[in-house]
């Protein structure tokens, strides 16, 4: 799988949406090895995506198409300055990132130890998750150089995060677990596009 992860800040959050809109109408159809995207605005006008495809040669095809350049010229245009693309093959997915999530939190970070935490994601470990966080649809890890990441966990609704957030208990692995996140940023998605 090939990710990109395109993040920029919108005034004009209506306008971004209806360009979003009209690529799921319009240019969707045309792109062949499209798996699909998350996308959404934060209310602070943070704008962000993850769109995957089956390879680079995928993305590099589509976005060489002259309908998706005109189409993101137009885009770029309800953005407040430039907006900055990641690529990545380096994915990892827990669970079932489901489109019927109501609510998407996207995290950026850096990973101290990414072996560890890796190992630390043993089938009990996810099975405990799952049983506290039942909110919680999936998530898909987007690897970068140094340890960096950009996460993206999908709920049930946001109302349903918030409640399990304040209520999961982590103590002992889960703890160390968590920690090996280290200090984390947030962007809320309370009105994803998801395909």
């Amino acid at each position: 799988m090939f990710v990109q992860v395109i993040k920029g800040r919108t005034s004009d959050p209506e306008g971004l949406r209806a360009q979003l809109e009209r690529w799921r109408t319009d240019l969707k159809p045309g792109a062949v090895g499209f798996e699909g995207s998350t996308v959404g605005v934060a209310e602070d006008g943070t704008f962000v995506a993850l769109a995957r495809f089956g390879d680079a040669e995928a993305a590099e095809r589509n976005a060489a198409r002259p309908e998706q350049g005109a189409w993101w010229e137009a885009t770029a245009a309800c953005l407040d300055g430039e907006a900055t693309f990641r690529d990545s093959t380096d994915v990892d997915t827990l669970f079932d990132c489901s489109n019927d999530a109501g609510f998407v939190q996207v995290m950026e970070g850096t990973v101290k130890d990414r072996d560890t935490a890796r190992a630390m994601e043993t089938p009990e470990m996810l099975e405990q998750l799952r049983a506290a966080r039942p909110d919680l649809l999936g998530i898909r890890r987007v690897w970068f150089d140094g340890g960096a990441f950009v996460e993206a966990a999908y709920f049930t609704s946001e109302a349903d995060a918030r409640k399990g957030e304040s209520s999961a208990e982590f103590s002992g692995p889960q703890q160390e677990y968590m920690e090996q996140f280290g200090d984390l940023t947030f962007i809320d998605l309370r009105d994803p596009l998801l395909d």
